[in-house]
């Protein structure tokens, strides 16, 4: 058996999770979480990472009940934020160093396709991938994962949180995303942009428009913030925009299954998807518990590639921005 574990911290979660030939034996995180109507900056999410990466990873090993000597490899997430991202390496690639062990740097996209592969036992599904920093329809083909849409601009996780500082009420604590949902529930629709282009998404337009109406519309009682936040994340706006481009790309693939991943694949997205998977008589698969940044999902990627003969040199461990499309799947047909 082949027991990975993987770390995890490209934003405000740090996360250790091991993999054991499919099984999620340990799986802990902490989140950075900032006051309403404030982002999280890099240095002080890194600060935050070099604070607790130690405690979470004792807890990762403690709850799988293994000790450094049974791990066979150790992966690290590599896109994302910058300083974050250069406290999760030093302690990968410290910890590789100190046990004796292979040491693989994970595609952070990779990740989350695989973890989302591996739960739903999905078989070849055009996969949505919404998450803060990235926004992208992808379906695999001759080993690569393709990118056939995404946005040009801002991802939607990021124009949610930031439509969430505009309103300077609510919660990061779970995350801007999520307390938006519920305050979605159960109000009228405002009419706002809607910007498709071809296989793409542009969601700075929306941003900037709504960051201008968003008070005029309150002050003089049009709307409510509840509104608000129907408007942009349901209904006619940013999830139909989601659910147009993914529909499109599964028509080109000929594809029969959805896979939606990444921190924004909420309950809503996922309803709505599953009335365009239904009229079409596909599946729709969703990572629910997995969907927010995990250990886990970059342990079971870094599985997949240390199982196919993919290592990482230390001299190769640095952290760097690159694309889904970029890395050769050598553990697919």
């Amino acid at each position: 058996m082949t027991v990975v574990i993987g770390f995890e911290g490209s934003a405000n979660k740090i996360g250790v999770g091991i993999i054991r030939d499919g099984e999620v034996l340990s799986n802990p995180r902490r989140t950075y979480i900032t006051p309403p109507g404030q982002g999280f900056l890099p240095s002080d999410t890194a600060r935050h990472h070099r604070a607790v990466v130690l405690t979470v990873l004792k807890e990762a090993l403690d709850q799988a009940g293994l000790q450094p000597a049974d791990i066979d490899c150790v992966a690290y997430t590599k896109p994302g934020m910058g300083a974050p991202l250069v406290t999760v390496a030093l302690v990968a690639r410290t910890v590789a160093q100190l046990w004796g062990k292979p040491l693989l740097g994970v595609n952070h996209c990779i990740g989350h396709i695989e973890m989302g592969r591996l739960i739903t036992r999905a078989n070849n599904p055009t996969v949505l991938y919404v998450s803060g920093g990235n926004t992208q329809v992808i379906a695999y083909s001759e080993r690569r994962y393709r990118i056939f849409g995404e946005t040009i601009d801002i991802a939607v996780g990021n124009c949610l949180d930031r439509f969430a500082r505009v309103l300077k009420q609510i919660s990061n604590d779970p995350s801007p995303g999520y307390n938006i949902e519920q305050m979605a529930k159960g109000s009228q629709y405002v009419e706002l942009p809607y910007t498709v282009k071809g296989m793409d998404v542009s969601f700075s337009g929306i941003l900037s428009y709504i960051e201008e109406a968003a008070h005029r519309l309150l002050t003089s009682d049009q709307c409510t913030a509840e509104d608000l936040c129907f408007s942009l994340q349901w209904q006619e706006t940013l999830f139909s925009m989601l659910v147009e481009i993914t529909e499109r790309a599964m028509a080109h693939c000929g594809s029969q299954e959805v896979l939606i991943v990444g921190g924004v694949g909420n309950l809503r997205l996922q309803e709505m998807m599953a009335v365009m998977c239904e009229e079409r008589g596909a599946k729709l698969f969703a990572t629910d518990e997995f969907c927010i940044d995990n250990g886990a999902m970059i342990a079971q990627a870094g599985w997949e590639m240390f199982r196919s003969g993919q290592v990482t040199e230390l001299e190769d461990s640095w952290v760097t921005q690159y694309r889904t499309d970029e890395v050769e799947v050598t553990w697919r047909p």
